[in-house]
């Protein structure tokens, strides 16, 4: 067995964790069970994968076999990787019946006719989705197994899931060989970002809990008894507000959970406009700012905003969109952008974090801190 593959073996068997080793070479069917009963999976990773790359070598085993092995740990554990939502385009609406065989040949073609040396490897799951793994060479260079790419494509959808290496030059290769490969006429990118797979695919697939309009809200139950010298007025308009809440809440986000996103990016490219008697510009002048909502479960932070009383209700549209618009990437421009006559205005009642310059901001809506922030 040549070093390299034993040496990317090894690395492989240390990232996963030391409970699962055993059940993740099982799936990996590379070796027998009586070999893996030879194994202590009690002792140290690094114990455990020196005896993992000896069994290896001794079923000679090559690149093939590793990168199976790499693309079963990917699809354990997607989130370690950022997603990017693809989609691609047929001139008519005609379906073709989708031949795997075929798939994989146009694919394999089209990419070594542009480059030879790359290694290409398939592995099909039970949700009809295919998982490819690439390994980018150079002309010169042999594949580097440590920087791949993954695609994963369900068939007849349209849509593509791509974690990219950090060889960007090649993504226009990758979308060629998907555009051909399938028998679509072109690709595009969705501006649609996340480390949750499974979110992205619950966003474009419509998976998501839907809002239904149809819900009547029971009245909420208070748990603090009001004092006695309280204005029943104020108590009764408080549980009124208090509803309104929580039934604009739920239609706007639905009842289950939402999909998980790490961020929202809107980048505005409009004419900053003051006015005239405040003298703040003689002329209009284009304003360019990116504003970044971050969390680690955005969606489910944006829902409970309003409730928790920290913005009021509704919130702006262009924040809770984003699971039926399928993007977290926007460019708000003058006169053309997706709600017209509104801005993202959204007024933070109580603590978060927010940093940037002049032309960038970032704001944390998962993080609490003694210091208020009202951005439009």
């Amino acid at each position: 067995m040549d070093e390299t593959v034993a040496e990317y073996i090894r690395r492989t068997v240390l990232k996963i964790p030391r409970d699962e080793i055993k059940t993740m070479l099982q799936k990996w069917g590379f070796l027998s069970e009586t070999q893996l009963q030879t194994i202590n999976f009690h002792q140290i990773k690094e114990n455990i994968s020196q005896d993992v790359v000896q069994l290896c070598e001794e079923n000679s085993a090559d690149i093939k076999q590793a990168a199976v092995l790499d693309i079963i740990y990917n699809h354990i554990y997607p989130n370690k990787r950022v997603w990017s939502v693809y989609q691609m385009n047929k001139t008519g609406e005609e379906t073709e019946f989708f031949d795997l065989t075929d798939f994989k040949k146009k694919f394999k073609r089209r990419l070594r006719s542009a480059l030879k040396n790359v290694t290409i490897n398939f592995r099909e799951y039970e949700d009809n989705a295919i998982w490819i793994r690439i390994a980018w060479g150079t002309p010169y260079t042999k594949p580097n197994q440590y920087k791949t790419s993954y695609v994963v494509y369900h068939s007849q959808t349209p849509y593509v899931f791509v974690s990219a290496s950090v060889l960007k030059s090649n993504l226009p290769l990758l979308c060629q060989a998907l555009v051909v490969a399938s028998n679509y006429h072109d690709i595009r990118e969705m501006e649609l970002r996340s480390h949750s797979l499974n979110s992205l695919k619950d966003i474009v697939f419509k998976r998501y809990s839907q809002n239904f309009q149809t819900y009547c809200p029971r009245p909420l139950q208070e748990r603090n008894v009001a004092p006695e010298s309280a204005d029943l007025r104020i108590i009764q308009e408080n549980r009124h507000e208090k509803e309104r809440i929580q039934r604009v809440n739920r239609e706007v986000f639905g009842d289950g959970p939402q999909p998980q996103l790490e961020f929202a990016q809107y980048k505005l490219e409009t004419m900053f406009k003051s006015d005239s008697k405040m003298d703040v510009l003689d002329k209009k002048e284009p304003f360019r700012c990116m504003v970044k909502f971050s969390s680690p479960h955005l969606l489910e932070s944006l829902k409970s905003l309003a409730p928790a009383g920290m913005a009021d209700a509704p919130l702006s549209p262009l924040l809770t969109c984003i699971p039926q618009k399928a993007r977290n990437y926007f460019k708000i421009r003058e006169k053309k952008s997706l709600f017209p006559g509104s801005f993202m205005k959204i007024i933070f009642k109580d603590h978060y974090r927010a940093w940037g310059r002049r032309d960038s901001w970032n704001i944390d809506v998962s993080k609490k801190f003694p210091s208020s922030f009202s951005g439009y």
